[in-house]
C-alpha cells in the first residue's frame, strides 16, 4: 500500500505562483511514473503533468513537475495562475501496476 499526501494549495491571486507538494510514504526511487491530475467543478479529472523514473517529462503550459527522491517527495510549480486553474489538484503514482491517489489540494484562483 502506498499512500500519497499533497499540501500547498490555497487560494491564490491571478498571475501568482504555486508549488504543490505530494509526500509519498514509500520510496519513489523505482517509481516508474507519477504525476498530477486536477479536477474542477463539474469538469473530469485531466492529466497536467507526469515524470518518469528516468526524469522525463511531460506537462501542459506553466505546469513544471520534479521530484526529489531523497526525499519522496512529488512537486508542481504552477505559474501565471489563472481563475480557470481553480481545482482539485491529485498527485497519483503507478506501483506495481496498481494506480495510487491522493486525497487532494484544493486551488483556488481569485482576486
Amino acid at each position: 500500500q502506498v499512500q500519497l499526501v499533497e499540501s500547498g494549495g490555497g487560494l491564490v491571486q491571478p498571475g501568482g505562483s504555486l508549488t504543490l507538494s505530494c509526500a509519498v510514504s514509500s520510496s519513489i526511487f523505482s517509481i516508474s511514473v507519477m504525476g498530477w491530475y486536477r479536477q474542477a467543478p463539474g469538469k473530469e479529472r485531466e492529466l497536467v503533468a507526469r515524470i518518469t523514473s528516468g526524469g522525463s517529462t511531460t506537462t501542459v503550459d506553466r505546469f513544471t513537475i520534479s521530484r526529489d527522491n531523497a526525499k519522496n517527495t512529488l512537486y508542481l510549480q504552477i505559474n501565471t495562475l489563472k481563475p480557470d486553474d481553480t481545482a482539485v489538484y491529485y498527485c497519483t503514482a503507478v506501483v506495481d501496476a496498481i494506480r495510487y491517489w491522493g486525497q487532494g489540494t484544493q486551488v483556488t484562483v481569485s482576486s
